[in-house]
């Protein structure tokens, strides 16, 4: 029996959706006599049409992959959507670099390693991006000591 009229006019009165409409299999034929609204109604009071409940989504999946997750897992190259820029933002990969750079920087100042002349021109360096890491700090270091010996001996050789 076709009860496409009685869903209609049940999910009106219900203020729901024709699929949540439940209808009684064993009392089609009794439903299938209802045309009017009021009739509807009475069947909706009977208890034969009634609404369904609204089906939520399921959490349980995504609890589980979050458990993993803490624990390390589900992180590998198949998991992972956009660039590495996008997971890790370049500003935070540039303010870890720099605040290393920095501070490696400060103690060799504070043990008087380096000059407070030399200190600034590093600073500067590492500031304006020519200096990426602490390796890299150290081998510009050794150039500029280098440099500055090279100068020294060239003023010595002139007079």
């Amino acid at each position: 029996m076709d009860l496409k009229s009685q869903r209609r006019m049940a999910s009106e009165i219900m203020k729901t959706g024709v699929n949540r409409v439940w209808v009684d299999p064993s009392e089609s034929a009794k439903i299938s006599e209802a045309i009017t609204k009021q009739d509807v109604r009475l069947l909706i009071s009977n208890g034969l049409l009634r609404a369904l409940p609204v089906q939520g989504v399921s959490s349980a999946r995504s609890k589980i992959i979050k458990e993993q997750k803490k624990k390390g897992r589900q992180k590998g190259p198949g998991s992972r959507k956009g660039t590495k820029n996008t997971r890790t933002p370049k500003k935070e990969t540039w303010m870890k670099a720099i605040r290393a750079i920095r501070k490696e920087l400060k103690s060799l100042r504070d043990s008087e390693k380096i000059t407070i002349k030399e200190y600034r021109r590093l600073y500067t360096w590492a500031t304006a991006g020519r200096i990426k890491d602490k390796a890299y700090l150290k081998l510009q270091i050794k150039k500029l000591r280098e440099k500055m010996n090279y100068a020294k001996r060239k003023i010595l050789i002139t007079f």
